[in-house]
């Protein structure tokens, strides 16, 4: 299904930004991962950061969602099926974690070039990009 349009770039990357939040509050509170709560709970401040980032984005932007189409952007190659990590070890938890925030790394890049007309906009999906990559430099450390 493509992605055709600001607003439906930012809806979709909102619902992946709540599927990561969602992982990193099951990692958080998964028995084997207690030695590692400091790092999913940064997770999770950054993800609720990135949501109310992308709200705001949206909302002060919307005459921007009214009038520019997006051609050759699909959502398929950023759609991702993720257990709850309770029901997985450490490594697939830290192996899951690190594909989602490599799927926002790619699809904030992605999505940036698309809204590059709209500097503001771009922006704000470039920096998101950027700190999903300090997130996974932890993520591997």
């Amino acid at each position: 299904m493509p992605l055709i349009n600001f607003g439906s770039i930012l809806g979709f990357a909102e619902g992946m930004e709540k599927q990561n939040l969602d992982f990193f509050l099951s990692a958080a509170n998964t028995p084997g991962c207690a030695a590692y709560q400091s790092l999913f709970d940064g997770l999770i401040k950054n993800s609720r950061k990135h949501i109310k980032d992308i709200q705001r984005t949206r909302r002060e932007n919307v005459t921007e969602m009214i009038l520019e189409s997006i051609e050759g952007f699909f959502r398929e190659p950023f759609v991702l099926e993720t257990k709850h990590a309770p029901g997985m070890d450490v490594d697939g938890i830290f192996k899951t974690a690190g594909t989602l925030i490599e799927r926002s790394i790619r699809y904030y890049g992605e999505a940036a070039v698309k809204l590059k007309g709209q500097s503001e906009v771009s922006g704000t999906l470039k920096n998101l990009g950027k700190k999903y990559k300090r997130d996974l430099d932890k993520l591997v450390k």
